[in-house]
């Protein structure tokens, strides 16, 4: 049996969300055939099965939200798969005998226990209760409680038959594995969970999962907005949390406890919360804007890089105009070529991948207690999406590739990055980055280390600026020139700063005096 996981689709993904299983329980699986599809903040991806057999078990539905490293489903080598494909036929009599039970004998669940292929014909009486009870808040508080024992005795009694039994059946009741109405609506637990804390009118919310089924994103962004609404006003909470309105702020709105609000405690959420009760500023009028989940994912990666690695940065100042001349004289030939412009950061990347070949300590990364140098070159390039954050796609083996062709790859890289059709391979097992800021003029950028890797290399900005150069004879005069900075953060742990000196200035070499017109 093998458990298929989550994958990490980029270091700054932590979660994702299945919208679609390729194979049904019961059902051969070959080795890389494509196994589910997943989305995430950063891509959408088709991922492929690391092994062969039969998937015996899914454990996450289509629309579910997971964490990364999740188990997602179960493959076995196909003969454990024929216990329960044979178990189903002998238990479809039932059904309509235990869904009488309910009603007759409230008080006996033991007989309900025991029979584990009926339970997903009972959601129908389930979706039943919020409707029959919208005027009484709080027994409704009290009855996820009670109904939290019997997802908790179910396993239990499941555990005799394989759990690919009750997947397709919940999967044909519209229930996945976890799946419980709230308002009629079949929500995983997650999203209830959000729910019930943050007071939500699950029919306020739009869904944008598998036919529009709300999944833990759409929570996160109906509670963004309504601490965002919140923002605008603050004064507005302190005034009534001192004289308690019969009508609750429109963040609270769905139920009719109006101290609840104030009186919650939402650590998740405690800087907001913070933010909503400050006064007004003497600064005028102004917005305020939650964090989208991209952008509190990539703090959280870039705050723990800065904790691990004593970082350290180095600049170095090139002289392009060698690499200058060559692009001025073929751009035009370039474009029509290829159907993109050539920039710097092709040459930068050559010289780069060409400089790591030498100085093998920063295309590395630290494990444990030591360092890992990689004999592949996988060059990784930081993509801007659109303003709302980054995606590190990855050139697999960048030293065997010319200046054309590593052109071309940043290029179908950054396209496919921005319209999220990047597949797995392609944004995981980088071994050194480049960040290319030099588009927007930068002087030089103090990048933060891509953890697991040692070291980053920040491309800023290229300006014609006064240098002085010497002639054949020695003799100096000033002339104008192509100038901008490479900045390098490293990890003090891997190496010193004399080790990150000297590959800088390889760089730097290469650029400055190699026949670029020949790579062309």
């Amino acid at each position: 049996m093998s458990d298929i996981e989550m994958p990490q689709l980029g270091e700054t993904v932590t979660e994702g969300t299945i919208t679609r299983w390729f194979k049904q329980v019961g059902e051969e699986v070959g080795i890389d055939e494509v196994l589910f599809e997943v989305s995430t903040d950063k891509v959408d991806s088709e991922v492929p099965s690391p092994v062969g057999g039969v998937l015996t078990e899914i454990r996450v539905q289509e629309g579910e939200t997971v964490d990364v490293g999740t188990v997602l489903a179960v493959i076995g080598d196909g003969a454990a798969a024929s216990a329960p494909s044979a178990q189903p036929a002998a238990e479809p009599e039932q059904p309509a005998a235990e869904e009488e039970q309910p009603a007759a004998e409230p008080e006996q669940p033991a007989p309900e226990e025991e029979q584990p292929a009926a339970e997903p014909e009972q959601p129908a009486a389930e979706e039943e209760q919020p409707a029959a009870e919208p005027e009484q808040p709080a027994p409704e508080e009290e009855q996820p409680a009670a109904q939290a024992e019997a997802p908790a005795e179910a396993p239990a009694a499941q555990a005799a038959a394989p759990a690919a039994e009750a997947a397709p059946a919940q999967a044909s009741a519209g229930v996945d594995g976890d799946g419980e109405a709230i308002d009629g609506r079949l929500l995983s637990p997650v999203v209830r969970r959000l729910i019930r804390e943050h007071e939500l009118d699950p029919d306020s919310i739009a869904g944008t999962g598998i036919g529009g089924r709300i999944t833990r994103k759409d929570v996160l962004d109906a509670i963004d907005r309504d601490q965002s609404s919140a923002a605008k006003a603050p004064a507005e909470p302190a005034a009534q949390a001192e004289t308690p309105s019969p009508q609750p702020p429109a963040a609270a709105q769905p139920s009719q406890q109006a101290p609840a609000p104030a009186a919650r405690a939402e650590p998740e959420r405690a800087p907001a919360r913070a933010a909503e009760s400050l006064p007004a500023t003497a600064a005028g009028p102004s917005e305020w804007t939650a964090f989208s989940n991209i952008r509190r994912r990539t703090g959280e990666h870039m705050a723990n890089s800065k904790t691990v690695a004593p970082h350290a940065m180095t600049i170095m100042q090139v002289d392009y105009e060698g690499v200058d001349v060559v692009r001025r004289g073929v751009k035009e030939g370039f474009k029509a070529d290829e159907g993109f412009s050539l920039t710097y950061l092709p040459f930068i990347a050559r010289a780069t991948v060409d400089a790591l070949r030498e100085w093998p300590n920063l295309n590395a990364s630290v494990e444990g207690e030591g360092l890992r140098a990689y004999r592949d070159i996988n060059l990784g390039v930081a993509v801007d999406l659109d303003f709302e954050g980054l995606i590190v796609p990855v050139i697999r083996q960048a030293d065997g590739k010319r200046l054309r062709a590593l052109a071309r790859e940043v290029n179908d890289l950054a396209e496919r990055a921005r319209t999220k059709k990047l597949g797995v391979d392609e944004i995981t097992g980088g071994t050194f980055t480049i960040s290319n800021n030099g588009s927007f003029g930068t002087y030089a950028t103090e990048a933060i280390i891509n953890q697991p890797q040692v070291a980053v290399l920040s491309t800023d900005g290229i300006a014609r600026t006064p240098v002085v150069v010497t002639d054949q004879y020695g003799s100096e005069s000033i002339a104008i020139h192509s100038v901008g900075h490479l900045a390098m953060a490293w990890d003090h742990r891997a190496f010193d700063g004399s080790y990150a000196g000297a590959f800088l200035r390889r760089v730097k070499e290469i650029l400055e005096t190699r026949d670029w017109s020949a790579e062309l």
